[in-house]
């Protein structure tokens, strides 16, 4: 048996074809059929049912399978690993940041990188909690750095919490609602347009325990996107009324709410579990401490 072998059955399984799989693995179709004959072979186990043109794994091939992709898996992070022993702080990174840790992790990353490690390639990708881990799970990214409450938790991530961060309502010096001595309802926040990033379950409960249904996001959001700088712009410009964790736009005007909001995000770094993490993650961590938590 060998890694040839368990990559050509993969291959098989994911492209459900001889001719697609052996296209797929740059061999003859008859030659695939005799590396997987070969595996079934020695394993004494049928694992390819063949209909027609059309192939279905047997129970012991799914089985067999599983196993196929974990040692494939290990193999190629141990080649990794060999690769990076002994590597200085080159090479590339691949972060994605969700809407809060972007608007306050991107510029430092950015500034660091190309003034103290300009041989660094760093690729940034801004996007929502769900298609960024999709991207981690492709391989396309290194690691996220996410609001750990919009998280889905599964066996195949792991994640390192940094901080939590406080959120707030915010507005621009001289809004209306800025000028007031006493504190603010939500019923008077609600006579302006609220803005925020799409919030975490957590979020949403809080509110709606402080304020009631009227303030769960889907009722009194009323400006929603993944751009939570451009978000505090626009706060910035009129009388939107921001909804985010204070840090991201100090020079706002915090309200005092009655009662006080009292709501976090817990920013958390996320990788692949059984990975290899890049040199360059240590670089992404020093990042986060310095930003993340003062």
């Amino acid at each position: 048996m060998t890694l040839v072998q368990l990559r050509h059955l993969i291959a098989l399984a994911d492209q459900a074809s001889f001719s697609k799989a052996a296209e797929a693995v740059h061999l003859s179709q008859p030659a695939l059929s005799r590396s997987i004959r070969a595996l079934e072979d020695e394993l004494k186990l049928p694992l390819v049912d063949r209909i027609g043109r059309r192939i279905e794994l047997t129970a012991q091939g799914r089985e067999t399978l599983e196993r196929a992709r974990q040692i494939v898996f290990d193999a190629d992070e141990l080649r990794t690993a060999a690769r990076q022993v002994g590597q200085r702080l080159a090479g590339s990174l691949r972060v994605g940041l969700g809407s809060g840790p972007g608007a306050l992790l991107m510029g430092p990353l950015l500034r660091t990188v190309s003034t103290a490690h300009p041989q660094l390639r760093l690729d940034i990708r801004r996007s929502g909690t769900d298609l960024l881990v999709q991207s981690l799970r492709e391989r396309d990214l290194d690691a996220l750095v996410v609001d750990a409450r919009s998280l889905q938790p599964a066996p195949d991530l792991r994640a390192e919490f940094v901080d939590e961060m406080r959120g707030a309502f915010m507005v621009r010096r001289g809004h209306p609602l800025a000028r007031r001595r006493r504190p603010v309802g939500f019923d008077d926040l609600r006579r302006y347009p609220i803005a925020s990033t799409p919030l975490s379950d957590e979020v949403a409960r809080v509110l709606v325990e402080r304020y009631g249904p009227q303030a769960h996001p889907q009722s009194c959001v009323t400006l929603r996107c993944d751009e939570l700088s451009s978000l505090a712009d626009l706060a910035r410009q009129g009388d939107a009324v921001l909804l985010a964790v204070r840090a991201v736009a100090p020079d706002l005007v915090e309200l005092r709410l009655d009662p006080p909001l009292a709501a976090t995000a817990r920013f958390g770094l996320v990788t692949l579990a059984r990975r290899t993490q890049p040199p360059a993650l240590a670089l992404l961590r020093d990042v986060m401490r310095v930003s993340l938590c003062g």
